[in-house]
């Protein structure tokens, strides 16, 4: 029998009616011939009076009793959850956290699943009942109640799916389903019925509220096909899955981020081991850093910056200042009331022009660029936060996504059985969850090695907007797919933008690049044909603070320099020279217990 995992947030389940109606839906599963489990956060605002009258006993209460008392939001939830069912004629027993057979590490308010035991899931399964289960919480090995921290509810229903190899995850929420952006700041945005895990990622990792990243980790890791649907209507939400081989989309949302900060240390040293010493003091210091950009040394120094969200400047300050101090050289520099616009699309990897037609729409908004960086499916450029909105509404318009048309896709992924993997996913299905012992510690799946691109360097280029849009329009009009995008600004009001073709487009691309630095005064271009390109791939890259650590000291141990970077939600992308391509790739296999 087919088993379907529901999870209602805090909204659904504020009131004794809403409650009743949540129960109808999983009775309704139910009746459907699905087994049901039902994953439930605490009511309406419960949490924050929970923490708001632990504040009024103490301004630091221990971790522990925090946990202690916020499990009991969920706890209170689930109780009145499965007195709604029965009301409503079917069988169901509430279950805490550890009494499902969630173990997390021994970390309170912010804990990792370690494993869920199923044991006791099925067996009440198998008796006919719902199963209403406590989002957010689980105990460690010492029996002690834990917490997930944010969006802790989405991700035990996600982790229950995968253990329970459910055939579907449905996330009922406020909202319709995943929009191509925020529609509070662009009315015109419209409902996605169907979005891949990465591109899931990249948008919930830059934003985009309506799931926490942590459980798109959980569904692509182990293959749980996510609906996200609303609470207060039939309709069928946005289903969250591998993507569709007929989807044909090439940006599918745009994602803000905005109260970011930028850091920069510059003037430092262009040598072996660098990052790896400023990558480890950030993990030291649990940082996860976002939009990291090295700009191509120069000098025998460097620049590396890079974004946190601000609320985080103060402890990457002190981080970067103690990076610096054990370098020897280097300056700290810092700066807020920026913001971070991205466009996500799985469509980018075939498609040429995107990065342009982004830029063109940001220049004709007179919205100047401050930072660029790029993986395979996203683009993210850093702005003046007054400009942010402005930004995104014409990022939007400019890609068309406000038509009706572009928003609906056709499905695309094989599925039989109301939506279970085909025969080969099940197997590869069976093959992961047998990892569940550590549900949380698989992140790096793959290290990827490009010895065929070229890079392109342009040093000086004016700080306006336009510059951007302009050089980008001119390699698309020639067809040349352009990969790593790298631009951060100096601050004598100039900048550096370097950025990777195909080398055999290189002299073509050239042409090119200088029929445009023609009219740009002082601006100055070099590139290299012997580079190589390692990415180190992933799922919750940026949430395990300590994958570009290990990733830089890998590198550095084999006194191997990093020439550029760039970064996002699923993926570390680095330029080396080209001679020391194939060592990197085989110690960054190794590293990351990999097999080439």
């Amino acid at each position: 029998m087919s088993i379907i995992v529901q999870k209602f947030g805090g909204t659904s389940v504020a009131t004794a009616t809403r409650i009743l109606a949540a129960a109808s839906r999983a009775v309704a599963a139910k009746r459907a011939g699905h087994q049901v489990v039902v994953v439930v956060s605490a009511r309406g605002k419960k949490t924050d009076e929970l923490i708001d009258l632990a504040r009024e006993i103490t301004d630091q209460p221990q971790p522990r009793e925090m946990d202690m008392l916020l499990a009991t939001g969920e706890q209170e939830s689930v109780a009145l959850f499965a007195m709604a069912v029965q009301k409503l004629g079917e069988p169901a027993i509430s279950m805490t956290g550890g009494q499902i057979g969630v173990v997390t590490e021994a970390s309170h308010t912010k804990a990792r699943i370690r494993s869920i035991s199923t044991e006791r899931l099925k067996r009440h399964l198998g008796d006919g009942r719902i199963v209403i289960a406590c989002g957010f919480q689980g105990v460690d090995d010492e029996g002690n109640i834990t917490t997930l921290g944010r969006g802790g509810s989405d991700t035990t229903a996600t982790a229950l799916a995968a253990a329970l190899a459910a055939d579907e995850c449905e996330i009922y929420t406020d909202v319709d389903g995943v929009y191509t952006t925020d529609p509070r700041i662009v009315p015109a945005a419209r409902l996605v019925p169907r979005i891949s895990y990465d591109e899931m990622l990249e948008m919930a990792s830059l934003g985009a509220g309506v799931m926490h990243s942590r459980s798109i980790e959980f569904a692509k890791k182990f293959r749980v096909p996510l609906r996200v649907k609303p609470s207060y209507s039939q309709a069928a939400g946005t289903l969250i899955a591998p993507e569709g081989e007929d989807d044909s989309r090439v940006v599918t949302g745009l994602a803000l981020a905005r109260n970011e900060a930028r850091v920069s240390l510059v003037d430092i040293p262009d040598r072996p081991g660098v990052m790896s010493l400023i990558f480890a003091s950030m993990a030291a210091h649990k940082i996860p850093v976002d939009m990291v950009v090295q700009n191509v040394g120069a000098g025998g120094t460097a620049e590396v910056s890079f974004t946190v969200p601000e609320s985080d400047l103060a402890e990457t300050l002190t981080a970067a200042e103690s990076a610096v101090k054990e370098l020897g050289a280097g300056e700290v520099r810092s700066g807020t009331n920026v913001a971070k616009v991205s466009v996500v699309g799985s469509g980018m990897r075939t498609h040429t022009g995107v990065a342009a037609q982004m830029f063109q729409s940001l220049a004709e908004a007179g919205v100047n660029l401050e930072m660029i960086t790029t993986s395979e499916i996203k683009i993210s450029v850093l702005v003046a936060r007054d400009k942010c909105d402005a930004a995104l509404k014409a990022v939007h318009r400019g890609f068309n996504l406000d038509a009706d048309t572009v928003a609906v896709p056709a499905v695309g992924v094989r599925q039989t059985n109301g939506g279970r993997p085909t025969v080969g996913q099940d197997e590869l299905l069976k093959e992961v969850v047998g990892r569940l012992s550590h549900m949380e510690d698989i992140v790096v799946s793959e290290v990827q090695l490009d010895d065929s691109q070229a890079r392109i360097t342009i040093d000086d280029v004016p700080d306006r907007p336009g510059v951007c849009a302009q050089l980008l329009a001119a390699v698309a009009e020639g067809d040349v797919m352009v990969d790593m995008i790298v631009q951060n600004i100096s601050d004598a009001g100039k900048s550096q933008i370097s950025f990777t073709v195909p080398r055999d487009d290189l002299q073509r691309c050239l042409l090119l690049v200088r029929e445009v630095l023609s009219a740009w005064t002082g601006a100055m271009l070099n590139y290299e044909t012997e580079i190589a390109k390692l990415t180190v791939m992933g799922i919750g890259l940026r949430t395990h603070t300590g994958v570009g650590d290990r990733m830089f000291r890998a590198l550095a141990a084999e006194i191997i320099n990093v020439q550029m970077i760039n970064t996002s939600e699923i993926r570390i992308s680095v330029v080396v020279a080209r001679d020391h391509g194939a060592a990197a790739h085989t110690c960054l296999l190794q590293t990351f217990g990999l097999h080439g």
